[in-house]
């Protein structure tokens, strides 16, 4: 690893929820502990392993999924006091959403490659453990699978965009 890589990778690592990560590249081999995000976890923490092994990590909450979701309009640029009737529509249709979250910092790809069509797109219906996206980080290509299932009803994230760990990547109605 050259000197920007580790900068890269302390920079992903303070931005992120990580308490621990490891990695070890042939003979070379890092280890980076923090406490700043150690109380968040009153279950313990879980262990992130990326494809090939070569990275593992500990946080507090690594499926990528949440329930249901919280914010007005789920993310849609209104507030419902300015939305008019609709809005109160909407928030209550969105709280029944599930979320499917990013598990990590890296670029959202819907696609495995650019000429090959989306894993999902709106209206699909998943299954848990179906792959949705793909999140590069550290030039490794994580297939992000769904840890629920339902009906695609929003994609929250623009292709090729960066995307932060736990940022909402879709909404699932798990009625659908």
């Amino acid at each position: 690893m050259n000197y920007k890589e580790i900068t890269e990778l302390l920079k992903l690592i303070s931005d992120s929820q990580l308490s621990e990560f490891k990695m070890k590249d042939g003979d070379f081999e890092i280890s980076i502990k923090t406490d700043k995000y150690q109380k968040k976890s009153k279950e313990g923490s879980q262990i992130i392993q990326l494809p090939g092994g070569q990275v593992a990590g500990s946080v507090g909450e690594a499926t990528g999924v949440q329930a249901p979701a919280s914010t007005p309009g789920a993310g849609n640029g209104k507030d419902a006091a300015g939305s008019g009737g609709a809005g109160g529509d909407e928030e209550d249709e969105s709280s029944r959403y599930l979320e499917i979250k990013s598990p990590m910092v890296g670029t959202f790809y819907r696609s495995p490659s650019p000429d090959k069509p989306p894993f999902i797109k709106v209206g699909d219906r998943i299954e848990k453990g179906d792959v949705v996206c793909i999140v590069e980080a550290m030039k490794l290509f994580n297939e992000i699978e769904s840890e629920v299932s339902g009906k695609i009803v929003k994609v929250m994230t623009e292709d090729a965009a960066p995307v932060e760990y736990d940022q909402v990547l879709f909404l699932i109605d798990p009625q659908g």
